[in-house]
């Protein structure tokens, strides 16, 4: 299955016989939900999913992101009409953080057909609605352990026995700055590779070719584990999509940089190199 899909081939599956659930999780980071633009305008049928209260849960010792409780994340799935049995289509405002972090908890959760638009709300040309829409429940029970799922013991071993990506902008990885955690600077041994370079200037994913040459550069072959990490677990999941479109799997750790860099005990590598 494909992890992402066009402007256009969501115009089709929409007016066909089955067309997809259609999830609407446009976010901003440090600001307050965007559920109000979502009334305004949004593609037909797309269900609003905040990702704070319902892709994540409430920010502490494991993060600013932590993994949702499933009730609450299965609770909202259903509300939203999404049952294992029909695909689903997530996007958000365009830079398809929030959306990947949506991707990344279906697919964790056991749903075996999630795919982003590619692009986000910016590709789609079709008319938009302000009507907001009252689905059928669904009847989707998450399942965790479908996809790798990594802890701050695990990242720690990957980061030495595999590939262990920071997702963030460089400059946060190499401790140049930091605006939001407690220190700057990035798990030792992990390897610098900002997710803002996994698309084009248009915001669409680069080709699965240029993807899998980027990777592979980065250290990624056949035989490596992969894992992921960025600042709270969101636009690391961009980088497990980006992987996905590459046809290369990955693992992702949630807690990432605000939940290892929290504990003082864990130790801070600063500069280009991974050590």
């Amino acid at each position: 299955m494909n992890a992402i899909i066009s402007a256009s081939e969501l115009t089709s599956e929409l007016a066909g016989p089955t067309p997809p659930v259609l999830l609407d999780v446009r976010w901003q980071l440090q600001g307050p939900p965007l559920r109000s633009a979502y009334a305004e305008a949004h593609i037909p049928g797309a269900v609003f999913v905040d990702l704070d209260s319902e892709l994540a849960g409430p920010a502490g010792s494991g993060g600013r992101h932590p993994l949702p409780d499933l009730a609450v994340f299965g609770a909202a799935m259903r509300t939203a009409g999404v049952s294992a049995d029909r695909a689903v289509v997530v996007y958000d405002g365009g830079q398809n953080w929030a959306a990947a972090r949506a991707w990344w908890l279906l697919r964790w959760t056991g749903h075996p057909s999630v795919r982003v638009l590619d692009g986000g709300l910016g590709a789609w040309s079709g008319p938009l609605d302000a009507e907001i829409p009252h689905p059928a429940p669904g009847s989707f029970e998450p399942v965790p352990g479908a996809i790798p799922l990594l802890d701050a013991d695990g990242a720690a071993e990957l980061a030495r026995s595999g590939l262990l990506l920071d997702a963030r902008a460089g400059e946060r990885y190499r401790g140049e700055v930091e605006p939001i955690d407690r220190v700057g600077g990035h798990i030792p041994g992990a390897v610098s590779a900002p997710t803002a370079e996994n698309v084009a200037d248009d915001g669409r994913f680069r080709s699965a070719e240029a993807l899998a040459a980027r990777f592979k550069s980065l250290g990624a072959s056949d035989s490596s584990t992969v894992g992921v990490y960025c600042g709270s677990g969101v636009s690391g999941a961009h980088e497990v999509l980006a992987l996905a479109v590459a046809g290369i799997p990955a693992a992702l750790y949630v807690g990432s940089w605000s939940e290892w860099s929290a504990d003082d005990s864990r130790p801070v590598a600063t500069g280009p190199d991974p050590q």
